[in-house]
């Protein structure tokens, strides 16, 4: 019997490779893969490796290598359609009967497969041709060259209802065929089918193969109904079971550890431009079961980069309500939000690839962004509110299907709330007051440094060793916002841009990202926000501005900072290039700081509940970089005083 490749491909879509395999083999988790012992050699050391995402199973002991068909012909002696037939049970699909109809269904499939490879073609010729000037210059405009242009194989649709159509007609394409590849447009009251695309840029997708099976066209013209087309849904196409640049992300996806999903086509191909090849993207619609799958089998936590924007948030809150019935270990989600107003491509153009790293970098856990997503919902002043955000967070729970998860979302949930009753007010006012004696006084207190910074390694008992970490905008609240405020580096920064009221117009949405400790501090990176449009010409007016807006008192204890108004970087008189190259520095540094700080406080739990020797030494790692980092810290300070001062003798 032959069996086509489509209910093959089903087959393995829905076995994982590490499931036919463990029956025969023994596996231990190794990385993003899978190892044992051979099963057709006597060895003592694994040399037997499985890769779920690339759908294979290698063995270097014998020089063997193939997906779940092979492992069962070769494990159990059977015949290629005895091996179909027994894992398509297993896999819950009937086996087809090869009739006359299937026969031509096939057929069908790879005739739709060749008349979209044909108009991809033809889009291809069409942009580099004359007609294609407009579309070409649309592209120069987003930066994207011949070079990219002919990796992504972009094209142009010209503006004619009937070019696409008249183009696979004389290449011996039937209408019919071209209907049903979602290439014309036809139906009742319309007399003779027209190209479905027209006067767009065109951007074909692929499945997981690389075959073409539909396409996204761009708009060139403003007052189209719809600014991006995508085909209708074929025989080839589901929109919702695809994402797009899959064939290419999925290897880079395995080689980095990770698959980055973004939200538009030139967003994908701006990042991989910027050397990030391990993104997708989904076509237009929110994020489906089915694509959270395919993205899952690329990586255990996927990292969905959204805009910083109301409509990024709740885009990312929708994500969450698809994801939840669907996580497990190795199942979950991570958000990264980009500053507001920007997309990838923005930000690639305007900060470069190492502003698109940071915002990776610190891309935040699912349950923390569904946390936030709740608190921040509504006020929490009162019991009766608070005790709503309980029971609504317990509905939510109820939607995670696996019982082990649940308890543990559960157990991250509850402590958050007993930080927000209260309980977790008394550990960090003892933290903080420890941190206070190794060299931290509020607002001005200078970073203790040298190897005594963290101590030996003490983890406490329970789910959590601190008070959950809480958003920016929930620390601004009556409920958590508390005295106190934030250590040197946030205060280098906002002196910085009060003196130097040029940096704050062109750094603003550095500023908007940040995340402030202290309460000064966040009320001084607000009033700065809402006066960057504002035309100072020097500090005094900056300082009058803040002034205006009952900020002086937070302005006067920043300025008395004799560790912080020392530094030479901050004075008004400072030159604006090297005050920027300060201030760049130090919002690296800080970025970088407060991710490690989340990255220290999710080792210290992982610890706390598993005591393995991996996580011991993820836990000394990230309290090493963070010694280092520290470090960097003052050698920076120590070449800023000493650069401020030739420039101040010159």
């Amino acid at each position: 019997m032959r069996f086509t490749p489509s209910f093959l491909d089903e087959i393995k879509a829905r076995l994982p490779v590490s499931e036919v395999v463990r029956r025969r083999v023994k596996l231990a988790k190794a990385g993003r893969e899978w190892k044992g012992l051979s099963p057709f050699t006597a060895e003592k050391s694994p040399s037997f490796f499985v890769n779920d995402q690339k759908m294979a199973w290698f063995d270097f002991s014998s020089g063997q290598n193939g997906n779940i068909f092979d492992f069962v012909m070769l494990t159990e002696g059977l015949s290629f359609p005895e091996t179909v037939e027994r894992l398509a049970g297993e896999a819950g699909l009937s086996l087809p009967v090869m009739s006359e109809e299937m026969r031509e269904r096939e057929t069908k499939r790879a005739g739709l497969h060749e008349v979209l490879e044909m108009a991809a073609a033809f889009f291809q010729q069409t942009l580099q041709a004359r007609a294609g000037a407009k579309a070409r210059g649309y592209l120069a405009d987003r930066a994207l060259g011949p070079q990219i242009q002919n990796q992504f194989r972009l094209g142009y649709a010209p503006d004619d209802k009937f070019a696409l159509r008249d183009h696979l007609a004389a290449k011996g394409a039937s209408a019919e065929t071209m209907i049903e590849a979602g290439l014309l447009v036809h139906g009742e009251g319309i007399a003779v089918p027209y190209d479905r695309f027209r006067d767009r840029v065109m951007f074909p997708i692929c499945d997981r193969s690389g075959k073409v099976i539909a396409f996204g066209g761009r708009a060139l013209e403003k007052d189209v109904p719809a600014k991006y087309l995508n085909s209708p849904e074929t025989p080839l196409f589901h929109k919702g079971a695809t994402l797009y640049n899959h064939h290419v992300a999925r290897k880079a996806a395995h080689d980095r550890g990770v698959v980055i999903a973004v939200e538009g086509y030139v967003d994908v191909i701006a990042m991989t431009m910027a050397g990030f090849p391990n993104v997708v993207a989904p076509l237009g619609t929110a994020l489906t079961a089915d694509q959270c799958d395919l993205l899952w089998r690329m990586c255990e936590e996927p990292i969905l980069c959204f805009d910083g924007d109301r409509a990024g948030r709740k885009a990312a809150h929708r994500a969450i309500d698809v994801a939840l019935p669907l996580l497990g270990p190795g199942r979950s989600l991570r958000f990264a939000f980009l500053p507001d107003g920007q997309d990838p491509d923005d930000l690639l153009r305007g900060s470069g690839p190492e502003a698109v790293a940071r915002v990776v970098d610190s891309a935040r856990p699912m349950a923390e962004v569904l946390w936030t997503r709740e608190v921040e919902a509504g006020p929490l002043d009162t019991p009766e509110r608070r005790a709503a955000l309980d029971r609504r967070l317990n509905e939510i729970l109820r939607e995670i299907k696996d019982e082990t998860l649940r308890v543990y979302y559960r157990d991250d949930i509850r402590a958050r709330l007993d930080a927000l009753r209260g309980a977790g007010r008394r550990e960090s006012g003892a933290l903080r007051g420890r941190a206070g004696q190794q060299g931290r006084s509020g607002f001005g207190g200078a970073m203790a440094r040298g190897g005594g910074r963290f101590g030996p390694l003490q983890p406490q008992q329970g789910y959590v060793s601190q008070p959950p970490l809480v958003s920016p905008a929930l620390q601004k609240t009556t409920t958590f916002g508390g005295g106190g405020g934030s250590h040197m580096r946030e205060a280098q920064i906002l002196l910085t841009l009060v003196n130097h009221p040029a940096l704050l117009a062109r750094r603003v949405e550095d500023l908007v990202e940040l995340e402030f400790e202290g309460r000064d501090a966040a009320r001084l990176r607000n009033a700065l926000t809402a006066l960057a449009a504002e035309p100072f010409e020097d500090a005094a007016q900056m300082r009058g501005g803040l002034a205006a807006m009952g900020l002086g008192p937070e302005l006067e204890r920043l300025s008395d900072m004799e560790a912080v108004a020392s530094l030479w970087c901050v004075a008004p008189d400072a030159a604006e290039e090297d005050a920027e190259q300060a201030l760049r520095q130090a919002l690296a540094l800080h970025r970088r700081a407060r991710a490690l700080h989340k990255e220290l406080k999710s080792a210290e739990t992982a610890l706390g509940q598993d005591a393995t020797e991996q996580n011991l030494d993820r836990l000394r790692e990230i309290q090493s970089e963070l010694a280092n980092l520290e470090g960097r810290e003052a050698a920076l300070e120590g070449f800023g005083l000493m650069s401020g001062r030739q420039t101040r003798a010159l």
